[in-house]
């Protein structure tokens, strides 16, 4: 299994911090952001992992992580010559796949517990999901967290133990159960994305996908305990400085 960090995106909403650097690149408490993705693929036991970011820095993620061998992984580099969606950005590491399972991470999502979310994406590398037609899939699977704010995410419907619909940003959220940005996907996702339609933002959304595996019914989830922010805002980026240090016992 693969791991693919997206860090690209102009982060706008932290400006003027990202006028000269990529977001991924800020400080959240005593590293820079990217270290927490990277960290939580590396527990998933991933240790082959591609970086995809913009054009603008793709060489300062060069130079601040190089072939990954610090980290005990290998490292490879793709960039996103424009803004076009997650979506957009994960179709760029279709060859570095080749057939594999991956687990999808944004660069800006940090996760409390690191330790229950490895073992969550080793169990997902030997899940098997059987289609009507009999055919066996990998699936695909996200993690879930009770939110104040879901209308700020992708929201997921739950029935039982099934998604039954994931909708981006509602203005009335039908859960307060927010799609964090730790996807785990088997190779049909490629093909998945190959036939999105650009959504009014003129992105090929995530959400698209997620539900290309709801509607085929190889979509599982877990329900994270531990805290878990992103870092694009700036109350999300002071949310992420507090519960890194924690993580570090400095708080």
């Amino acid at each position: 299994m693969k791991g693919v960090i997206l860090a690209g995106g102009h982060g706008t909403r932290l400006l003027p911090l990202t006028k000269v650097t990529n977001k991924h690149l800020l400080p959240v408490y005593n590293k820079p952001m990217i270290y927490y993705p990277l960290a939580t693929l590396i527990k998933g036991g991933i240790s082959n992992i591609m970086i995809v970011s913009g054009k603008g820095h793709a060489g300062h993620f060069l130079e601040l992580l190089g072939s990954g061998k610090e980290f005990g992984v290998t490292l490879s580099y793709e960039v996103q010559d424009e803004a076009g969606g997650i979506a957009q950005a994960l179709s760029l590491a279709e060859d570095f796949a080749d057939g594999d399972k991956i687990a999808v991470i944004l660069g800006d999502n940090l996760f409390e517990d690191d330790d229950a979310v490895g073992k969550a994406i080793h169990e997902y590398k030997h899940q098997i999901c059987t289609l009507p037609n009999g055919k066996t899939v990998g699936g695909a699977k996200v993690f879930l967290k009770d939110v104040p704010d879901a209308e700020r995410f992708g929201v997921a419907t739950i029935a039982g133990r099934k998604i039954t619909n994931i909708e981006e940003k509602p203005k009335n959220p039908e859960s307060k159960y927010a799609v964090t940005g730790l996807y785990l996907y088997d190779s049909q996702v490629f093909d998945a994305i190959k036939i999105l339609k650009p959504s009014g933002r003129g992105e090929l959304e995530i959400t698209d996908v997620n539900n290309f595996y709801v509607q085929q019914g190889t979509m599982t989830y877990s329900v994270l305990d531990g805290a878990w922010t992103d870092a694009g805002t700036f109350p999300s980026l002071l949310r992420a400085t507090m519960i890194a240090a924690k993580k570090e016992g400095a708080i």
